[in-house]
């Protein structure tokens, strides 16, 4: 069933244009809004999926449609809200910056950049806590709101504790994290100043919710968004087919990286690379869909890519970014790549906008080429 003209659409139009054809993320954003309205018209199933659990509380308001990331109803609204600007959205500044804190850079996957300013902005007050996602093995995630220092040490980086090494729910492993659905919780928790870690899915979510002025999106202050070429999902079948590829098992990863390939290192510290079209057989199918790499829609915008190893670039998008950014750099908390001379600097800044630009036009050819064979695409 899909609406006629003039009509708003809703929930059972997701179901057909996302759902059916298979691009449904399970993001949960549409759920944290129904929940967190209470009306509690839609709810997850145990896999993440949306389903109508109660038709006669839905309110036929069509805001879980238009927030829906794989929806663009909303995108020419909000990339004027953002100045949103070819080829990347908008980037006030680009670096290569680590985290100053040893305790920080042993658990950081790249240079612990989002831990260390998540770290100060709680120490500055400036937010209450971060909804943010915690490894609980190499290939899974779960959210969680950090509300100090020692709970965002454990949800940094990819390295696995060894009675965390293989964790997985109903025989389902997933390295993606629907963060966004703590979003219902901050109510009860008391929190106004809160910030984000998430993928680009997830904070485009995010700023369609602020957009339209949905509750509690009011509550979310700072976003920082997470490169993203795609997340992975697969069941114990294909975990024996993946450790087969890796020639690893899950239980030997130490680390799991993801810069120009994937990365995982053993706790011998053997270090494989594997081709991200090797890893497409593991990918969340709803990942092909997405045409954003570099998060475009955040604050700040961080990743490995584009950085040498211990270095995370960071992409300063926005007036509050920037600000907390300079705030930490000032006082030490981080600190960028030291580079001398004006041309070493602009070569590394070349070199990290156009590796950045590389894999974001490869991510959009494949969304492309997603949308057109589910039948959405031009």
């Amino acid at each position: 069933m899909t609406s006629l003209p003039g009509e708003v659409k809703g929930f059972k139009d997701l179901e057909q244009e996302v759902q059916k054809a298979g691009i449904c993320g399970k993001c949960g954003g549409c759920v944290a809004f129904c929940s967190a309205g209470e009306f509690h018209a839609l709810r997850s199933e145990a896999d993440g999926t949306p389903v109508m659990a109660d038709e006669s509380k839905c309110l036929h308001c069509g805001i879980c449609y238009l927030i829906c990331p794989q929806i663009r109803a909303l995108d020419q609204e909000l990339r004027e809200k953002l100045d949103w600007k070819q080829p990347i959205g908008p980037v006030r500044r680009m670096a290569s910056a680590r985290a100053s804190s040893q305790r920080i850079l042993r658990v950081a996957t790249d240079g612990g950049v989002v831990t260390a300013l998540l770290t100060f902005a709680l120490k500055k007050k400036m937010i209450d806590g971060a909804i943010v996602s915690r490894p609980v093995g190499p290939f899974s995630r779960e959210p969680a709101i950090a509300t100090d220092a020692e709970s965002l040490l454990q949800a940094a980086g990819s390295h696995f504790e060894e009675s965390l090494h293989v964790h997985a729910v109903g025989g389902m492993y997933s390295s993606f994290s629907p963060s966004i659905k703590e979003v219902k919780s901050l109510g009860q928790h008391g929190m106004r100043k809160i910030a984000l870690v998430g993928t680009p899915c997830q904070v485009f979510t995010m700023q369609k919710m602020r957009l339209l002025q949905v509750l509690p999106a009011d509550s979310i202050k700072l976003i920082i968004g997470l490169f993203c070429m795609q997340n992975f999902s697969f069941n114990a079948k294909a975990r024996r087919a993946l450790e087969k590829r890796m020639s690893v098992k899950l239980s030997s990863i130490d680390k799991l990286n993801i810069k120009d390939d994937v990365i995982v290192t053993t706790r011998k510290k053997d270090v494989i690379h594997i081709p991200f079209e090797e890893m497409d057989t593991f990918a969340r199918p709803a990942c092909f869909a997405c045409s954003d790499f570099s998060n475009e829609y955040a604050d700040i915008s961080c990743g490995g890519l584009g950085s040498p190893d211990g270095y995370t670039s960071t992409i300063l998008r926005t007036a509050e970014g920037e600000r907390l950014y300079n705030l930490a750099k000032r006082e030490g908390i981080i600190k960028e790549l030291g580079l001398r001379g004006r041309k070493a600097r602009q070569d590394h800044y070349t070199e990290m906008m156009a590796k950045i630009v590389s894999f974001s036009r490869r991510k959009q050819v494949r969304a492309a080429k997603t949308l057109r064979e589910a039948g959405r695409g031009a």
